[in-house]
């Protein structure tokens, strides 16, 4: 393990320390308030940065399970938001098959089948699958669901999986590209959010999220382009003007993925996609910007690098 990525490791869990130990220090401080949400988020952070330090530090066999793990979840969620037909539950578990599967080409670094598994042969399959049932009533609404939630949960994901196993670029490891866009992808909601906070009046979409104002957006690429520079000699192959350009396609593909997923709630009438992390909602309220960043940062990446 370099010495680059344990000392992320420590400054990952550092922070960790110091938000319980700020969160207990206002508890105590300021008892009238309710810091229970607030605390809740920092104990399922806690969570999601072992889980998170476990999938890129473990032997490849035990990162990809974990991984597979997090798309079967994410995937099983999104069945639980989006209605279903009863008579597609064959076509549901074949949609839980090409996880394994998905999984398995990464496995054997297997570039070209991993690529068009999902977007061919199981956009070929399920359809054929799902007319042998013989029930025409919302075929096609039917069909584009199955097919949009594995292609966001099981395909965009795997992506991520896919930067653990590409081969080291001078000392750049896999462990390191997840770490730059995972970090890249969550400071750049953080800033799109403090921007918005402190100075948004422009809104952008309001019907889709009215919170989100053009400051706001502008605010959180620059600020993501910036850590993008300074990360990208620290943490991957990319050069300084690639990194800002990685910058900015992070920056606005995590707002695109975030208002996307915004959208699809508000269709459906939920607040959160679950309550799987309590604190956070669901598992796709944590993933919805990574949904649309790491295939773009994956591509890019391999174009440049590799």
């Amino acid at each position: 393990m370099s010495s680059v990525l344990i000392r992320s490791f420590v400054i990952m869990f550092v922070l960790l320390i110091v938000a319980t130990i700020t969160i207990r220090v206002l508890s105590m401080r300021s008892p009238e308030k309710d810091w229970s949400e607030l605390r809740q988020r920092v104990n399922t952070w806690w969570w999601i940065v072992i889980v998170f330090v476990l999938a890129i530090s473990t032997p490849k066999a035990i990162s990809l399970t974990i991984f597979a793990m997090i798309s079967f979840l994410a995937l099983k969620e999104y069945f639980t938001l989006i209605p279903t037909r009863r008579s597609d539950q064959m076509p549901l578990l074949w949609a839980y098959f090409a996880i394994p599967l998905q999984y398995y080409f990464v496995y054997m670094e297997w570039y070209s089948m991993f690529l068009v598994f999902i977007p061919v042969y199981v956009f070929l399959f399920l359809p054929m699958r799902m007319v042998l049932i013989g029930n025409n009533q919302k075929f096609l609404h039917s069909t584009a669901i199955l097919h949009w939630g594995v292609m966001i949960t099981v395909f965009s994901i795997s992506h991520v999986a896919y930067l653990t196993v590409l081969p080291d670029n001078a000392l750049k490891t896999g462990a390191l590209l997840v770490i730059y866009l995972v970090a890249l992808t969550e400071c750049n909601d953080i800033a799109q959010y403090l921007w918005g906070k402190s100075l948004g009046r422009i809104k952008v979409i309001p019907k889709v999220s009215p919170n989100k104002t053009l400051e706001g957006l502008v605010g959180g690429i620059v600020t993501t382009m910036l850590l993008s520079w300074l990360l990208g000699d620290i943490l991957t192959p990319l050069t300084g003007w690639e990194s800002l350009l990685i910058g900015l396609l992070i920056g606005v593909a995590g707002f695109i993925g975030d208002v996307v997923m915004s959208a699809v709630k508000r269709d459906i009438g939920v607040k959160d996609s679950g309550k799987l992390l309590p604190g956070h909602g669901g598992i796709l309220d944590r993933l919805d910007s990574l949904i649309y960043t790491a295939p773009l940062f994956f591509h890019a990446l391999y174009y440049l690098h590799y």
